[in-house]
């Protein structure tokens, strides 16, 4: 097992086969986990025809995800905690696998928000098990590009689902796509099953400080990562809830054309995840201090990352989309970075907790970007609001975890 080391010079260490293998496992499932996600607002042209639904009620659709993963995420951090964190996340896998296969049977509107609260569900358990297994597997100077490798498979999903989901329903339909897709899911517990880090090597018996909520709670370092997530998310769950439609509706893109360009800025964020990960490691390596990089990179991400407000105001379709891709790249920076904060400041025994609370809080965007965004589209006909919503809170995460987390170190907890 990977000791955690204190000390901010921290000698380069790679990583272990074993460490590759339950990694790549990892980054599978979140890859998996994010096509289930978003996949349905790529099927956002057949669900208005079919189903006869308005911006509202799309977006409607859309926040009912985050209406059963939002308040599940605390309960899952427990779970982590006190489970063997390689079964609870086996458990949620298959129940969001399931929900993404019976989308294709979907038969009306009931039936699609039931099914989105079931996915939920099911994935509420991913992060609070990541941050467990990485907490307790990993090194300071390796979590930049393990969490960097995760956030770039959380980008890819969307970004595949956007592409070859819309060639896809376009060629055959909507429906064939999630069933096929929540078939092929369930492969990946076949290979965790034999191949994931088994409880020994986890901090899951060992002895140590382990908080409750309430003193996780009590610091002032955990609600500025309760803040920043909040508004990163928000521009996150804007980009892979509506991106898609605002390329339909506002630059007038056909399916096709969309499911090739509106795949680009998201391939160009996971790109910058995993890059931003791997140099955040090596200068953490070469005796850089966490704290200062930790904030460098997420600062500075979510800072540049307002350059995207300027594509609401272009007129050229063209340039627009430079522009949210370069909007996407800066975006990287800041969460290939974002949960190794997380990691440092809880500790392997509090990481499944902390990581619960904090995506039950930042996860409340979730419930409110899609929505907010239909309302805004319906009433105005235009993307220009959402757009200028998204950057105010993009100011303000900056704000967040570059002042209000007064440094990123581990935090002593009450015996």
């Amino acid at each position: 097992m990977a000791t955690v080391v204190p000390s901010t010079r921290i000698a380069r260490v790679q990583l272990t086969r074993s460490q590759w293998i339950f990694l790549i496992l990892l980054v599978i499932s979140i890859f998996i986990s994010y096509i289930d996600r978003g996949s349905l607002s790529v099927a956002d042209k057949y669900l208005q025809t079919e189903f006869s639904l308005d911006p509202v009620h799309r977006g409607l659709i859309y926040s009912m995800f985050f209406w059963s993963y939002t308040p599940a995420l605390v309960l899952a951090g427990w779970l982590v905690d006190r489970f063997n964190v390689n079964r609870v996340l086996a458990a949620g896998y298959l129940v969001w696998s399931a929900a993404t296969l019976l989308t294709g049977a979907a038969n009306g509107f009931f039936m699609l928000v039931c099914l989105r609260l079931l996915l939920g569900l099911g994935e509420s358990v991913a992060y609070p098990a990541y941050s467990k297994i990485l907490a307790g597997n990993f090194q300071e100077n390796q979590r930049g590009l393990a969490n960097a490798a995760i956030d770039a498979g959380s980008k890819l999903g969307p970004a595949l689902s956007v592409l070859i989901g819309g060639l896809m329903m376009a060629r055959y339909g909507w429906r064939i796509f999630f069933v096929i897709t929540g078939l092929l899911s369930l492969l990946w517990l076949v290979p965790w099953f034999f191949l994931a880090p088994k409880d020994r090597v986890l901090p899951h018996h060992a002895k140590g400080k382990v908080p409750g909520f309430g003193e996780i709670l009590s610091k002032r370092a955990a609600w500025g990562t309760f803040i920043g997530l909040f508004c990163g998310n928000y521009v996150w769950y804007f980009i892979i809830t509506w991106l898609p439609g605002y390329f339909r509706e506002e630059l007038h893109y056909t399916q096709s054309e969309m499911a090739v360009l509106a795949s680009a800025p998201l391939l160009v964020l996971a790109i910058s995840a995993l890059t931003s990960g791997y140099i955040s490691d090596r200068w953490i390596s070469r005796g850089g201090n966490p704290n200062t990089v930790r904030k460098t990179f997420t600062g500075l991400g979510l800072g540049c990352s307002t350059i995207m407000f300027a594509a609401v105001l272009v007129k050229d379709r063209q340039t627009s989309m430079l522009v949210l891709c370069a909007a996407c790249f800066a975006y990287g920076l800041y969460s290939s970075n974002l949960w190794a904060i997380t990691q440092t400041l809880a500790g392997p025994w509090a990481a499944g907790r902390w990581t619960g609370l904090q995506n039950a809080f930042g996860n409340i965007s979730g419930m409110i970007a899609p929505s907010l965004t239909g309302l805004i589209v319906q009433r105005t006909g235009q993307f220009y609001w959402a757009f200028v919503i998204t950057t105010a809170l993009l100011v303000i995460g900056t704000f967040a975890f570059t002042v209000i987390i007064p440094r990123v170190e581990p935090i002593q907890w009450r015996d």
